[in-house]
């Protein structure tokens, strides 16, 4: 089944990491030793200390849980940042049991919390709780900049309607407003989407490489920092949600972005 594939594939990047930081592995993970270039290079920051101290890394778990009871909030229009206007938030999407994305995406966040944090970094997340409404996505994208963040993760699940559609992608503002949105979050983007394949997860089959570059979304628009939106997978499509339902699964997405992070920082430095 996908879910144990996935944490295996995980395993082999992140278990190193966990084990080191003091966290419970997966019951369903085996406990082969790490032998890919990449778990070495992780193994290494993790020998080092703490990595990503001076690191501050900000988290946008996507939506929130207020957002379907005030409608009016969450529609009224904000600036894209390019010039044009947009709802200030949505409600997001479910599987089809209902598990809602705004959910998984605070749960994940929260996770990866953990996990950065023992690695060392100062983590700022654009929302403090799964019950509130908001914020707005130009509120969330300047959030990066507010916080003096030296990247940002905005963690969501994507919702197509046909349910054979699968697997995650990332996304990229483009064209580029600030140099920060060029290269550096092109390259953030390539480390999350290779540690998540290296953890087994499966690629968008909707999406080409899993990489989607978009002129319209807020939340990219005005971070002015090397930013990410991660689509992690396909609620809508039944082995994806199962994933995203267990508490293995959501363990594993913060893992492999974990891994990425750090794969993406051993080649950058944080901001003075």
């Amino acid at each position: 089944m996908r879910t144990s594939t996935a944490l295996r594939g995980t395993l082999t990047l992140a278990s190193a990491a966990m084990l080191a930081l003091g966290l419970t592995l997966p019951a369903a993970a085996s406990t082969t030793d790490p032998s890919d270039e990449e778990t070495a290079s992780l193994q290494r920051a993790l020998r080092s200390g703490r990595p990503l101290l001076g690191w501050t890394i900000a988290l946008d778990p996507g939506h929130n849980g207020g957002n379907s009871a005030d409608p009016a909030a969450i529609n009224q229009l904000v600036s894209d940042g390019r010039g044009d206007l947009k709802p200030c938030n949505t409600v997001g999407t479910a599987t089809a049991s209902g598990y809602a994305e705004h959910e998984f995406n605070f749960d994940v966040a929260e996770r990866l919390t953990t996990h950065l944090e023992r690695l060392g970094a100062t983590v700022v997340l654009t929302r403090e709780d799964d019950e509130s409404v908001g914020p707005c996505v130009d509120i969330r994208g300047r959030f990066a900049v507010d916080a003096d963040a030296d990247l940002m993760i905005s963690i969501h699940a994507n919702g197509s309607l046909n349910t054979t559609t699968e697997g995650y992608f990332a996304i990229v503002a483009d064209p580029a407003i600030s140099e920060s949105q060029g290269e550096p979050s092109l390259s953030l983007a390539d480390d999350l989407l290779g540690a998540l394949a290296d953890g087994g997860f499966t690629p968008s089959t909707a999406v080409e490489d899993a990489l989607s570059l978009r002129s319209d979304l807020a939340t990219l628009n005005f971070a002015r920092r090397p930013a990410v939106m991660l689509e992690l997978g396909e609620m809508r499509n039944p082995d994806d949600a199962a994933l995203m339902e267990s508490e293995e699964g959501r363990q594993a997405y913060a893992d492999a972005i974990a891994a990425g992070i750090l794969t993406w920082t051993e080649d950058n430095e944080p901001r003075d």
